[in-house]
């Protein structure tokens, strides 16, 4: 069992990484992050019966997406992510986290908030350094437009 004051830190850590993106503070949402990090962003599809990855990068490859993100043709609408942690497990050194994702879009023309998407968090955190491991994010969402390169 994870106790209180590390289960607080957990939380803070996944909330310190959503302010981070929304804030397109890049370097504090790496800083977040250990060495050995993943990121994945994936959905199922009923259509085709098996899952889509839409993103799986380690940690050197999300540098290089944040470092080009200001030469893609995107979307430029601010996003913000809430997230609530729901559940934390240890499992050998590492603290299994499930957090519920909502991500607001609110529009650039007329300033319009709408519900983006709706997912998980799958999160892997080193419980000696506080460092994201791995992050998976699983949507139900499956239709986002075109045009939008910001990792959740």
């Amino acid at each position: 069992m994870v106790k209180s004051e590390q289960r607080q830190a957990i939380e803070e850590l996944v909330y310190r990484s959503c302010l981070a993106l929304d804030a397109k503070d890049y370097k504090a949402f790496l800083a977040l992050c250990d060495e050995d990090f993943r990121y994945t962003i994936a959905a199922y599809s009923p259509e085709i019966r098996r899952d889509m990855v839409w993103l799986d990068h380690d940690r050197k490859g999300m540098e290089t997406l944040f470092t080009n993100l200001p030469r893609h043709n995107s979307d430029h609408s601010p996003i913000t992510r809430h997230a609530t942690v729901y559940t934390v497990d240890e499992k050998g050194g590492t603290a299994e986290v499930v957090s519920a994702l909502q991500v607001f879009r609110t529009q650039l023309d007329g300033g319009a908030t709408e519900l983006f998407a709706v997912g998980r968090f799958h999160d892997a955190v080193s419980l000696q350094r506080l460092k994201l491991e791995r992050r998976l994010v699983r949507l139900e969402t499956r239709l986002l437009g075109y045009g939008y390169h910001i990792p959740f």
